[in-house]
């Protein structure tokens, strides 16, 4: 967990400082800061998350099911780069944000609003509580259902709920 965290502020910190180098260059009138700037905006939406999401849940549907040593492969090959990058893109997302706040763009602040960040929340949250998942064979069986169900959701349900 404090590697977690570590690492979402490491990285909120580093997009911060590059996001707020290229407001800078941009302000001086450089077109290079802007060409930054929309780099960083276009990883910078909640909607990101959603397939990141299903193929999450999808991963976590199959070590549920899965026998120790295959569940073991897909944990460190797939979930667990899953939940990394889910950290290190809300990281990414909430350094670019707070920037922008900093120079002057108060209203950036309602992009954190959006509702669909807790899929993130969801992911990490999810990993976390994996291994005690598996433990118990009912807690197994209605966790494979859920993650089938989160998955099928992610993929296909239209989350334009604004």
């Amino acid at each position: 967990m404090s590697k977690a965290v570590t690492s979402f502020v490491l990285i909120a910190v580093f997009s911060g400082l590059l996001m707020a180098l290229s407001l800078a260059v941009a302000r001086h009138g450089y077109p290079f800061g802007l060409v930054g700037v929309r780099r960083l905006d276009a990883i910078a939406s909640a909607q990101n998350f959603l397939p990141l999401a299903a193929i999450y849940f999808f991963s976590a549907m199959l070590m549920m099911i899965l026998p120790l040593k295959a569940a073991s492969i897909v944990l460190v090959n797939a979930a667990d780069a899953l939940m990394w990058t889910a950290i290190a893109l809300l990281a990414a997302i909430i350094g670019s944000v707070l920037a922008r706040w900093a120079f002057g763009q108060s209203s950036i602040l309602n992009t954190l609003g959006d509702w669909r960040f807790l899929f993130a929340v969801a992911i990490v949250g999810c990993h976390l509580a994996l291994n005690s998942l598996r433990r118990n064979v009912l807690l197994r069986s209605l966790a494979f259902s859920g993650f089938a169900a989160l998955t099928l959701c992610c993929l296909f349900w239209n989350f334009m709920l604004r």
